[in-house]
């Protein structure tokens, strides 16, 4: 046992021990990574940030920065195109935003081609 161990995870018991490169509760068996508990604590809240550096939020209205190409569509996305009422989303990859697009539908953009409007 050793002050510098966090408490487990599943029971909140602090007789936590390494074992490898694996925590174990004695309490409950409950094993788990020291590496997981530190990059938890490291993530935190999530901050999605626009392409200039602004903080977005759920329901923000935010402007395309540069033409997008859509697949399935012979029309680009325009710069300039406003977009209302954006969610936050971990989408495929890197698209952090799921949005409604006048004239195309729903899609989900990255939140580096646009800036809160």
């Amino acid at each position: 046992m050793s002050a510098s161990l966090p408490p487990c995870p599943e029971c909140a018991s602090d007789l936590a021990y390494e074992m490898g490169a694996l925590l174990v509760c004695p309490m409950c068996g409950h094993e788990w990574s020291a590496t997981a508990v530190d990059d938890a604590a490291a993530d935190g809240p999530r901050v999605v940030r626009d392409a200039v550096g602004n903080v977005l939020a759920d329901g923000d209205t935010v402007t395309v920065i540069k033409d997008l190409k859509v697949k399935g569509s012979s029309q680009p996305i325009k710069v300039g195109t406003k977009v209302r009422g954006i969610r936050l989303i971990d989408g495929v990859g890197d698209h952090d935003i799921d949005c409604t697009v006048p004239g195309f539908g729903a899609m989900q953009l990255k939140s580096s081609v646009v800036k809160k409007a």
